[in-house]
């Protein structure tokens, strides 16, 4: 267990926070861990790489933390009438469809790094997340700045779909009868 490892458990152990932050009427303490878990992810990422520190549980747990904490974030600004259902409903099921699609790939010892608009969608949904908080200030805009979002993490699942079947025809391919 290393720093980046612990940094993602941390980020696990910080989703029931959040949801007791919005559960108690404190949403803006559960912005404050929302944010401290998207540094988290920041830190944990450049400490592994800068220093070597990458291992099979990070590849794995990482993203998995991630995913878990903006569909809890989402389901949760839903809940407070922040933004429209449809937001959640479609990351959640983006979402559920890597993570099984990633267990899938990883039982063949396949997984795949990061692209650019997956990296893309993390920064638009952090910042639409924290515009959320303030919708009443800013409506609609945070609004056009979650569909952005939503639509690049559709698009970076595309992306990952492409380069699945494009860098490992072999799973796409019939078996032959024995």
């Amino acid at each position: 267990m290393n720093l980046p490892n612990l940094l993602t458990v941390l980020r696990m152990v910080m989703i029931p926070i959040v949801i007791a932050f919005f559960t108690a009427d404190l949403p803006y303490w559960a912005l404050a861990f929302f944010l401290l878990a998207e540094f988290t992810d920041f830190l944990d990422g450049r400490i592994a790489r800068k220093y070597n520190l990458i291992t099979t549980f990070g590849k794995v747990m990482d993203p998995l933390a991630d995913k878990l904490m903006l569909m809890t974030t989402l389901f949760c600004l839903y809940a407070t009438d922040r933004i429209p259902l449809w937001v959640p409903v479609v990351i959640c099921v983006k979402e559920c469809s890597m993570i099984t699609i990633g267990a899938l790939l990883y039982r063949k010892d396949i997984v795949l790094p990061a692209n650019f608009f997956g990296k893309l969608a993390t920064v638009l949904f952090t910042a639409a997340v924290l515009l959320s908080f303030f919708s009443d200030i800013v409506a609609p805009f945070h609004i056009y700045v979650l569909t952005a979002a939503t639509c690049v993490a559709l698009l970076a699942m595309v992306i990952y779909g492409c380069i699945i079947v494009r860098s490992n025809p072999q799973l796409f391919q019939k078996r032959k009868p024995a």
